[in-house]
């Protein structure tokens, strides 16, 4: 199982490693690459072909203001693509989640909260899931501590 991550630019590093962490601790096979739809296409095509050869079954796309990567990443392959708007600019992130959610029919990119890779990267898992049992059963033990932890922590002192 394998996913890929791209990365808007540099910037956006803070936020996506996110989504990393969380594939680390879930055992799936990640890479990531920093590539601008606008400043790149090129090399975003190529960066595309590579991760269809790899094996990548799913693509996190991490994006700010205009937000065109998880879009464009998505009109150039049937990987899905999960977008992750990322809080920028004067609209602080408002931007990035309308380009990354309004997609055109038969384009879809699943769109995430602004910032919050770590869900794109659970998200991916549980799409994986579907394929992969072991993980499903990973994803299920996740949840299982987050209610007992819970559970631990609902009754305090005032």
């Amino acid at each position: 199982m394998k996913v890929t991550i791209f990365l808007g630019s540099q910037s956006d590093k803070s936020v996506m490693k996110k989504a990393a962490d969380v594939l680390k601790d879930l055992g799936i096979n990640y890479s990531s690459r920093v590539v601008s739809a606008h400043r790149s296409p090129e090399l975003l095509e190529k960066a595309i072909d590579e991760a269809e050869r790899d094996g990548t079954e799913i693509i996190i796309a991490g994006a700010g203001l205009a937000a065109h990567l998880p879009g464009v990443i998505a009109s150039k392959t049937l990987i899905p693509v999960i977008g992750v708007p990322i809080a920028s600019g004067a609209l602080n992130g408002i931007d990035a989640l309308y380009s990354i959610v309004q997609m055109p029919k038969t384009v879809p990119v699943a769109t995430i909260g602004i910032d919050n890779a770590a869900n794109a990267a659970y998200l991916a898992a549980e799409i994986l899931g579907v394929k992969y049992p072991e993980l499903r059963e990973k994803l299920t033990s996740v949840r299982i501590k987050i209610k007992e932890d819970l559970a631990k922590d609902s009754v305090i002192d005032l």
